[in-house]
């Protein structure tokens, strides 16, 4: 969350009793509630440094009940559960390759199937710039990273170190090959990524084309308006998801809105939707490290309060379904349509209900239409950014798993396990 949005957060938001959260919109939105959680992360020593931030789900080809959900927790690297939410693997993240360079930290996670007649897990290693890469069977994990694989975006280590590197991540399959598009942390670039194959099994990439996203905007009453961050800090993306029948990439920058843009990075983005605090001015305190935020001259949209976050895509047939994002200065969910122009349909959230608490500043999700287990309409899984109990001191997440059905009745949306399947 940056600067400026952490203090806004404070003034705008606000909470109602009764399975309702009120949003800086102010109206109420439905709670819906988790029925699985997993176990309890915690970003210390004692936890392993482990910090919940994106999942991905894989489909199981044989039995869906053994379908399994990958979740990336920083500095611990990755978690693998089972559809009840218990840990079934873990996979440390990488040591640093010298004494004063940073450790593996892996930030965001999705799944790929028949690659080279593999399924993959490719993820976002944001300490050290590159793609791991893991091999899936029957739902473990097993690492075929080429040893050779280079930077995403840098070409020294000393670069690396100075933490402009991969961060939000996304794959993509199309006639002329597998990719992955990758964004840069503290600017505004997003990389095309091709995956290859290499000798002994393994799995190298290589940068195809990188577009920029705008760092400042010219607002109607004709001035310019530039995010408020630190100096040097550029409006970054981390959320992002690909339409995989339509070749259109959605990235969510931070702390200006929703792209939409051609997958192979070619043409012009389009806005979707803007964060409320669009074209809001500020000014950053060096000692604080806090943006003080001037008078909000209204240019920004309703449905998303800064940081826009988490993008995943529920696929219907006939190219229909809903884009959701994480809004996450609210700790609500906002639904769009797949098709057209996106229009926006409504908000929810992940409450607290019966012993599971509810989703806080997510960061990552991932929604499927397909049949899993008990999950019989689809499953919608989300990061949970402050899991409960609290203990002090502790930073603490993990992951939230609820029926689709259930988010799909409030808001009216449908439920159709007809649409796109990922393993086709």
């Amino acid at each position: 969350m940056r600067p400026l949005s952490r203090l806004l957060l404070a003034a705008l938001t606000c909470s109602l009793a009764g399975g309702l959260a009120m949003p800086a919109s102010g109206r109420a939105v439905p709670s819906v509630a988790a029925k699985v959680e997993t176990p309890a992360l915690y970003d210390d020593e004692a936890g392993g440094e482990a910090n919940g931030d994106d999942p991905a789900i894989w489909v199981n080809p044989s039995d869906d009940d053994e379908s399994v959900v990958i979740a990336t927790a920083k500095k611990a690297g990755l978690f693998v559960y089972d559809l009840d939410g218990r840990q079934v693997q873990h996979l440390p993240a990488p040591a640093a390759p010298g004494p004063d360079d940073e450790v593996g930290r892996f930030n965001n996670v999705d799944v790929v199937y028949d690659f080279g007649r593999r399924d993959l897990a490719v993820v976002s290693d944001r300490g050290q710039d590159k793609l791991r890469i893991y091999a899936i069977s029957n739902g473990r994990l097993t690492d075929v990273t080429d040893p050779a694989a280079p930077f995403v975006f840098n070409t020294t280590q000393q670069q690396v170190n100075d933490a402009e590197t991969a961060y939000g991540l996304a794959t993509w399959k199309d006639s002329t090959g597998t990719y992955a598009l990758v964004s840069r942390r503290h600017k505004t670039s997003v990389g095309l990524v091709k995956l290859l194959s290499k000798p002994d099994g393994k799995i190298g990439y290589q940068l195809v084309r990188t577009l920029d996203l705008p760092t400042s905007f010219t607002l109607p009453n004709g001035r310019t308006w530039t995010p408020c961050l630190e100096p040097g800090v550029q409006p970054q993306v981390e959320g992002m998801v690909v339409d995989q029948e339509k070749d259109v990439l959605y990235a969510a920058q931070e702390d200006v809105g929703i792209w939409r843009m051609r997958a192979d990075l070619t043409g012009t983005p389009t806005l979707v939707d803007k964060v409320r605090e669009y074209g809001v001015p500020g000014t950053y305190d060096p000692v604080t490290d806090e943006c003080t935020p001037g008078a909000d001259p209204g240019y920004g949209g309703r449905h998303l309060t800064a940081d826009a976050e988490g993008l995943t895509i529920y696929y219907r047939k006939d190219g229909k379904g809903y884009l959701l994002a994480s809004s996450q200065g609210d700790s609500t969910f906002a639904a769009y349509r797949r098709e057209g122009t996106n229009t926006y349909l409504g908000q929810f959230r992940v409450g607290d209900h019966d012993g599971i608490d509810g989703v806080e500043h997510s960061d990552g999700s991932t929604v499927l239409n397909v049949p899993l287990g008990d999950f019989d309409e689809g499953l919608f899984v989300a990061h949970d950014g402050e899991n409960t109990p609290a203990e002090p001191d502790r930073e603490i997440t993990n992951f939230k798993f609820t029926p689709w059905e259930d988010i799909a009745e409030p808001l009216d949306l449908d439920v159709d396990t007809d649409g796109w399947d990922p393993r086709d």
